[in-house]
């Protein structure tokens, strides 16, 4: 079920993910869908099946719509990485309801102190992944920070609750979800373990 779940949920993302328009045309990871899947499958996997239901069918009712949430995602990513760009379309793009900023802002506290750890922990790893704080960002580059925003503002009022309060038990049960997302990408490119593969990269 829960496979079933994140192939379906790919098969929207993908033909939204690479239907984007950038300003700067289209990017090579819009043509790189391995890579796009190893990615993206790595978070989902992660996740409960009741979450990956709700966002499925928020990616349902965006389709039918006829919205794009990855256009959207990366649009509110903009007002941090490229202000002058993003003050040209900030208009078009509706805005993220109060109580959903609240959760928004509870569950980017947690991930950031989870990454913090696993950097802490992996050093040479997570070296070749994005910063962490939203101060790093640029026309260049994207901080986890601004990209955990723009993603889960893209998130519906319900899939939003169940990611928070799916972040709330892990955090309390001492877990890392970060860690986890991981540990099931490195586990793509043929690591047995995170330590493996940072280890990898230090002798690199």
């Amino acid at each position: 079920m829960k496979e079933k779940l994140i192939e379906n949920i790919l098969k929207i993302e993908w033909d939204m993910f690479s239907n984007v328009n950038n300003i700067s045309g289209t990017a090579p990871c819009q043509k790189d869908e391995k890579t796009f899947r190893i990615m993206r499958s790595s978070q989902f996997k992660a996740l409960s099946e009741n979450i990956l239901q709700s966002y499925l069918d928020d990616l349902i009712c965006a389709e039918k719509a006829g919205e794009n949430l990855m256009t959207l995602k990366y649009a509110r990513m903009m007002q941090r990485t490229s202000p002058e760009e993003y003050a040209l379309i900030k208009e078009s793009i509706p805005s993220v309801e109060p109580e959903k900023n609240i959760y928004i802002e509870k569950i980017v506290a947690i991930s950031i102190e989870w990454e913090r750890a696993l950097h802490q922990k992996y050093p040479e790893l997570t070296s070749r992944s994005r910063p962490i704080s939203s101060k790093d960002d640029s026309p260049f580059v994207t901080s986890s920070e601004t990209y955990m925003r723009g993603e889960l503002s893209t998130y519906s009022s319900n899939t939003l609750k169940s990611y928070h309060e799916f972040v709330l038990q892990k955090y309390s049960e001492g877990g890392n979800l970060y860690e986890e997302i991981l540990l099931n990408t490195v586990r793509e490119y043929g690591f047995n373990s995170l330590q493996q593969a940072n280890d990898n990269f230090t002798r690199g």
